[in-house]
């Protein structure tokens, strides 16, 4: 419980299931009492209008019968109440009432009571003006100096002032530059209203320029601006940079006034000439305020805000803060049975309450500690134990702390065996008869009531027929959604993995992900075709356990009766080339080969991943797959080449568009000149001219979008190649988890590319970092100098380069880490770095040293004796029919 909590006089709740909000609360004494006390008048938006005079009541009792005072229904939804002299012939306070399409006038008058029911209130219309528009809010005052009465000014919602000077229209006049409408006051002293506009600037009309403005019927347009009449001209305007909540004017005396508004951040007070007094910046979102002179020339402002917090600040001086039970979107000062200064709060909900400041104070005493014997040798043990557990703690790498199980929240994704018996592709790109497609089933479940969103993903070429789903959860009931994932664009996709991502917030309100990995099946993106029998691109897998079947390992692209598909499989991808995977009858090898690199990427992984997977289920677990070389590198560097030079088209198309708009803007004003030329002038093939630079516009658009669709494949293609390098070098150099996490950084660093940054600058900076850390040859690579910011290369070479470094550092025996000493490594080897290596090239390691399979150099490459390639019988009898 806070110690400084508004202190409860009086509350209450305000109808059923009604809504209210800042313009819905008025305190004033409406009734005319002798005894000068107020009343609290609230309309709602359900049409709803209550007048009450609150008794003090205890905390928590209910309210009297008696408090209210009035009770009607005017079936219209209530806007804005307010208390005035807007009856002419008196200067009794009467009720003013806005609505939509209506403003009432009332007089509140009460008779007084004979028997124990009490005194009886009466709602009497004096006059109403029905409104050609529909009205936003309104403001009164005495407009133009006159002395014992208040006119009134509404705003519509398409931007006109409405003046009602009491029971008789005055004129309407339409705000310049108007857009949507914001706050309203009016100044008494220096006779203007006051706005706040769409533009967020604080505006200053006088009443006067509005009054002999010409009549507004329709919103100013350009043929009306050069006619006949005064045209309407702000009186000054203070950019504030944010949207307005609610604006109000004080006047100290008649010499100094200040203009008060409450921003969306911040607390502006102005003069009243638009100068600004103070600024203050607020913590919170507020939701109201109300600024309210004291005595003398202090002015007191309440600004209550979503936390059910009520700040009091005087200028910008935080004098106290009291927390309030409800949300305040309305705030009044009022004097109540002769309680001066009681805080009168409204939530939208209509919770309505009378409250002043004070405290709880604490009757909390502590008890006394009993003195006992400090055991030096128990807190020895302790101090050593939590030294361990911190020593251990930053060991660890994981810089977020792994959460743990929740068991109140479950997700779960399940991929149908089979494909969609009718397909569920939508706008697919893809250059084929039929594009399969094929269900996902995501369970969600949960053991509390909570609101979630959950959110599908799957990397591109690849699409959803749904990937977003905003739902509530009932306790222990699950729900399943059904999607489909489908090939849509025209190129083979580079991953076919995806997850499932649900956001929720707990019981306590904490918030929580809970995320799903699953993978697409390979069928999705193939179908099975007869084995080829050349291909330029081949890769073979070794493997230190005898070959299996590949009916066995790919049984949805085999035929189980036909003998030949045992050792030989074609896959045609839906997007690309033709892959063949072939087994070896007396070897344990596995080669797939294609007519393009990238393409074999897909194959290559399932088929590690199927044959993991299958001495994994026959209890094997020294299985391994290898590679023996060589790596592709010079077939990699084409296609980084491709990629590279379909981003330098691009800022080409760029700039070429960029010269060209530019021309064709100059050509537009010539023309324009030319047409508002009084005298007519000849257009000296501007016209044609124009029209030629429109047609190099849209060509120029054309091909840049064409280009860009061209770049997207270039980048897919580039990824699947990059992960099938990644693979290969894991294979031939039998790398650890973490070594292949961190060549998956550093070249696979985006999910998407751009002109701005793109995969040749950030892969070369990451490279360059390798070898200039723990893959380093000598002190001379500590003094590699990196870009310090990055931007398009001239050309890739200097990535070539660094690529081909790598991979020779890696052949000579070079390990990544990223837990190594630098200044150590010269001379030591330290545990996950590399030993010194040979400055010279030409320098080999003794034979004993080297594994099987590991190169010292890829220039010797040719030279060391690889194991033959595939009988060329096998493969015949493989693609016989």
């Amino acid at each position: 419980m806070s110690l400084f909590k508004a202190r409860e006089w009086w509350s209450t709740v305000v109808g059923n299931d009604e809504e209210f909000d800042q313009g819905c609360l008025c305190v004033a004494n409406v009734d005319n009492s002798s005894t000068e006390q107020d009343k609290i008048i609230v309309g709602s938006y359900m049409g709803f209008l209550r007048i009450y005079n609150p008794h003090p009541i205890k905390p928590g009792d209910a309210m009297q019968p008696e408090d209210l005072l009035l009770e009607v229904q005017l079936r219209e939804p209530i806007l804005q109440v307010e208390v005035g002299k807007f009856v002419s012939g008196t200067e009794l306070l009467h009720l003013a009432v806005l609505h939509c399409k209506k403003l009432c006038v009332y007089a509140v008058s009460g008779n007084l009571g004979n028997i124990e029911h009490g005194n009886q209130y009466q709602l009497k219309r004096m006059y109403e003006h029905t409104l050609q528009r529909t009205a936003f809010n309104m403001t009164y005052g005495p407009f133009g100096g006159t002395r014992g009465r208040d006119l009134i000014c509404i705003q519509s919602v398409d931007g006109m002032l409405m003046l009602f000077e009491q029971e008789s229209y005055s004129f309407g006049r339409f705000l310049p530059g108007f857009l949507l409408p914001g706050p309203l006051t009016y100044s008494s002293r220096t006779d203007s209203f006051i706005t706040v506009s769409s533009c967020r600037q604080v505006e200053s009309i006088k009443y006067e320029v509005l009054a002999f403005a010409k009549d507004a019927e329709t919103q100013e347009t350009e043929q009306q601006k050069l006619g006949s009449g005064k045209r309407l001209v702000v009186d000054w305007v203070l950019n504030i940079g944010e949207q307005a909540l609610d604006i109000c004017v004080i006047s100290v005396s008649q010499l100094i006034s200040s203009v008060f508004v409450l921003g969306e951040r911040n607390f502006f007070c102005l003069k009243d000439n638009g100068q600004i007094r103070f600024i203050k910046k607020l913590d919170r979102s507020p939701s109201c305020f109300l600024p309210y002179s004291v005595s003398g020339n202090i002015v007191n402002t309440l600004i209550g805000n979503y936390n059910s917090i009520l700040h009091i600040y005087q200028d910008v001086t935080l004098k106290w803060a009291t927390q309030l039970p409800h949300i305040p979107v309305a705030v009044r000062v009022g004097k109540l049975l002769n309680l001066r200064g009681v805080i009168v709060t409204l939530s939208d909900s209509g919770n309505l309450q009378c409250s002043y400041l004070g405290t709880d104070p604490s009757l909390f005493q502590a008890p006394k500690v009993e003195a006992r014997e400090i055991n030096y040798e128990e807190y020895d043990a302790e101090m050593n134990k939590l030294q361990k557990i911190i020593r251990e703690a930053r060991k660890t790498k994981d810089i977020v702390p792994k959460s743990e199980k929740n068991e109140d929240f479950s997700l779960g994704v399940t991929i149908l065996p089979d494909l969609d018996s009718v397909s569920q592709t939508v706008d697919s790109e893809v250059k084929s008869e039929v594009v399969p497609s094929i269900t996902i089933k995501i369970t969600v479940e949960s053991r509390v009531l909570m609101r979630t969103k959950l959110s599908v993903h799957v990397q591109p070429p690849l699409a959803l027929t749904h990937d977003k789903f905003i739902f509530e959860l009932e306790p222990c009931v699950s729900k399943t959604f059904i999607l489909s994932a489908f090939l849509k664009r025209n190129s083979p996709p580079a991953d076919l993995e995806g997850s499932a991502l649900a956001s929720y917030n707990t019981r306590t309100g904490a918030p929580r992900i809970a995320q799903c990995r699953f993978r697409l099946p390979l069928q999705l993106v193939c179908f099975p075709v007869q084995p080829s029998k050349t291909a330029s691109q081949k890769l073979t897998i070794d493997t230190n356990k005898p070959s299996v079947s590949l009916a066995a390992l790919f049984p949805e692209f085999a035929d189980q009766t036909d003998e030949d598909q045992l050792n030989a499989l074609g896959f045609q991808l839906l997007a690309g080339s033709r892959v063949t995977l072939l087994a070896s009858k007396t070897s344990q090898r596995y080669r797939i080969q294609s007519e393009q690199l990238e393409d074999l990427w897909l194959i290559t992984k399932e088929l590690t991943l199927r044959l993991e997977e299958h001495f994994r289920k026959q209890n094997c677990k020294d299985f391994a797959c290898t590679f023996s070389g060589p790596i592709p590198l010079q077939e990699y560097f084409e296609i980084i080449d491709h990629h590279f030079e379909l981003r330098l088209n691009a800022a080409k198309y760029e700039q070429l568009l960029s010269e060209r708009a530019v021309q064709f803007r100059a050509i537009e004003r010539r023309l324009l000149a030319r047409f508002k030329d009084k005298t007519p002038a000849p257009l000296q093939h501007l016209d044609t001219l124009l029209e030629g630079t429109y047609r190099q516009v849209i060509a120029l658009a054309d091909a840049a979008e064409e280009n860009q669709a061209s770049m997207f494949q270039a980048f897919t293609k580039l990824k699947s190649a990059t992960q099938l390098v990644i693979l290969l070098i894991s294979l031939w150099q039998k790398l650890t988890a973490d070594q292949i996490a961190i060549l998956e950084a550093a070249f696979l660093p985006l999910t998407q590319d751009t002109q701005e940054l793109g995969w040749e600058e950030s892969v070369d900076a990451a490279v360059s970092h390798l070898l200039k850390t723990c893959l380093s040859k000598s002190s001379k690579d500590h003094a590699l100098t990196l870009s310090n910011q990055l931007c398009i290369p001239k050309d890739t070479n200097r990535l070539k380069k660094h690529i081909t470094m790598l991979y020779d550092r890696l052949a000579k025996g070079g390990r990544m880490s990223l837990n190594i000493d630098l200044d150590s490594q010269q001379t030591t080897v330290l545990p996950g770095g590399c030993s010194t290596i040979p400055e010279s090239d030409l320098e080999e390691r003794p034979a004993s040293q080297d594994s099987p399979g590991m190169f010292t150099n890829h220039r010797h490459l040719m030279k060391q004796k690889t194991k033959p390639d595939l009988p060329q019988y096998e493969l015949q009898e493989a693609e016989k029919p």
